[in-house]
């Protein structure tokens, strides 16, 4: 039976990413307070939150110099809007910390309240770029198969996931999706990493050719695919995949919304993975999700592009309520300030080994078959068959399941892309409490494996 909270929840709100049906019958967990890495729901059960909310709460939960700087804020100057040349100065300082940081060149920031937008004006902008550099026809934009950019009409259509697509009649025109970059689902026999990255690369210059030189105007990537499944491309996967990008003059977009400050132990996750795309887009991390801020990082050749264009037209025609919002980007300075004065990144840097060493001996475990990831993200792959890496039919739900074992144990992850479940805990995780995370997840590995073994799902 519904608690009144959860009464009055379905009977009210519409969930994103739930099955709307079964949550009307189950009722949502309901979260009232959160401390560091820990959340407590109504009835004061802790959780370890071991998704950072959703990817993005990279201080943990309670940190009252963020609040102060919110509250503020609000006293000073609660809201004003930088369009038609107005501005104030928290989103002048952000702007100006956000290109001190970049790892690219970086000449102007356009603000946003989230990462969908951001990818959403990334589009744009590169459509705009080329009206501008008198190449009407050049405006396809180029995404993988599993990546994620977002849920705006634009932005869904880069993301790469059939979920996203269904009966939203997405992707729209103009959108294409080359190969995803998961070696353990997609190599082919006796194909080494490097064989990999070099077909992958082949296969993008193959689309681009078909699709015509003159057509193609961007490539777009996160530099680890997250709700894709945590997927780490092979090392020289980036510099193949730019060489291909520079010879048919195609803008390179870096989606930085989950890897973007801290998460991989570096400022932007590129700087990790040996990529250098023209823009970045932002959000996520950036307030440690205090508040909803996000943000495209723009090169000097595109702004003089949106120039001429804004003085052909009279004014560049784009903008959000919320760009540059006062209190957010306040928020967002703090929380820069706190990444570097607590030396975060390097903090994380010191915790991936014992990360990375939790996460692999999950492959020990017999349900699964891959436990992948980079720096302070991860997931792991259920499969039927560890040897054949044969999946479970989709319909069981089975890393639905492993996840609602999680939550028995008082920890809260996802399932994503097929059986695949991830793990993005809060950059101020303390070794103790990754080792509980990691043992948390074993024991509902173990519900999990009992609960297959009865149903008699797993592979002879």
């Amino acid at each position: 039976m519904l608690t009144n909270l959860q009464a009055r929840d379905v009977e009210t709100l519409v969930h994103p990413y739930t099955n709307l049906v079964a949550v009307r019958e189950t009722g949502p967990l309901i979260l009232e307070r959160g401390k560091g890495v820990w959340v407590h729901d109504v009835d004061g059960k802790p959780y370890l939150e071991g998704m950072a909310g959703l990817w993005c709460t990279a201080l943990g939960y309670g940190n009252e110099e963020l609040v102060e700087a919110a509250a503020a804020q609000m006293r000073k100057l609660p809201f004003t809007h930088i369009f038609g040349g107005k501005s104030h100065d928290p989103a002048i300082e952000l702007a100006e910390k956000l290109k001190e940081m970049a790892p690219v060149p970086i000449s102007k920031v356009f603000f946003t309240s989230s990462g969908s937008e951001a990818n959403d004006t990334q589009m744009k902008l590169v459509w705009y770029m080329n009206n501008a550099l008198g190449r009407p026809k050049k405006k396809k934009i180029i995404s993988r198969m599993r990546a994620y950019h977002g849920v705006t009409i634009a932005s869904a259509s880069l993301t790469g996931l059939a979920g996203n697509h269904n009966d939203f009649d997405l992707p729209i025109a103009g959108v294409r999706h080359t190969t995803c970059p998961h070696y353990y689902r997609l190599a082919e026999a006796g194909e080494t990493e490097e064989d990999f990255a070099t077909r992958l690369a082949a296969d993008l210059e193959a689309l681009i050719i078909a699709e015509g030189p003159e057509t193609v105007a961007a490539f777009i990537a996160e530099p680890v695919l997250g709700a894709g499944g945590v997927i780490v491309p092979p090392k020289s996967y980036y510099p193949k995949i730019e060489a291909v990008l520079k010879k048919y003059d195609v803008f390179f977009i870096g989606d930085e919304v989950i890897t973007g400050f801290g998460r991989l132990g570096t400022a932007f996750g590129c700087e990790a993975l040996e990529m250098k795309p023209n823009s970045i887009s932002i959000a996520k991390a950036l307030s440690s999700a205090y508040q909803p801020i996000g943000g495209v990082m723009i090169p000097e050749d595109m702004y003089q592009a949106m120039l001429q264009e804004s003085s052909k037209l009279g004014s560049f025609g784009h903008g959000y309520t919320y760009s540059g919002h006062p209190v957010a980007a306040a928020v967002a300075v703090k929380t820069l300030e706190i990444y570097e004065r607590e030396s975060i990144f390097e903090r994380v840097r010191a915790k991936i080994p014992q990360f990375d060493a939790r996460r692999a001996a999950l492959e020990d475990h017999p349900l699964v078959g891959e436990a992948r990831g980079a720096g302070l993200v991860g997931a792991v792959e259920l499969v039927a068959d560890k040897k054949t890496k044969q999946q479970f039919d989709p319909k069981l739900g089975l890393a639905a399941k492993c996840v609602a074992f999680c939550q028995e144990e008082g920890l809260i992850l996802r399932n994503v892309f097929g059986d695949a479940i991830t793990i993005c805990p809060p950059l101020v995780i303390s070794p103790a409490e990754i080792d509980e995370l990691f043992d948390r997840l074993t024991r509902a590995l173990d519900k999990t494996l009992d609960w297959a073994v009865r149903e008699k799902l797993l592979a002879a």
